[in-house]
């Protein structure tokens, strides 16, 4: 199975799966995260395309739509549990380092 591939998603990864919450096309997408993220962080067409054909055969993602070159994509049950599972990772990974602060906010 190639959920292996995508134990821990990048950032790029998981705005792009956000994004598919609702259906969409490749350049509402990389608008999206921009919005999304104040410009932190960007994702350029070559890195889009790969990550939505990647997503596409591991099934986290399927094609909804094909106007022309358009196509649009939506988020699968795959792809819901893979975000929720990093969400839940990130989670994990602020408990941890707010529980190695004091009540001054410096590492213990």
């Amino acid at each position: 199975m190639a959920r292996a591939k995508f134990q821990t998603l990048t950032e790029q990864m998981f705005y792009i799966l956000l994004c598919l919450r609702r259906e969409c096309c490749g350049a509402d997408i990389a608008a999206q995260v921009a919005s999304m993220t104040g410009g932190r962080v960007a994702v350029g067409p070559g890195t889009l395309y790969n990550l939505l054909e990647s997503f596409s055969q591991a099934g986290m993602i399927r094609e909804t739509r094909v106007e022309g070159r358009k196509r649009t994509y939506l988020i699968t049950a795959e792809g819901q549990r893979a975000l929720e599972e990093e969400y839940r990772r990130l989670q994990t990974l602020t408990a941890d380092y707010e529980a190695c602060m004091d009540e001054r906010g410096r590492l213990e």
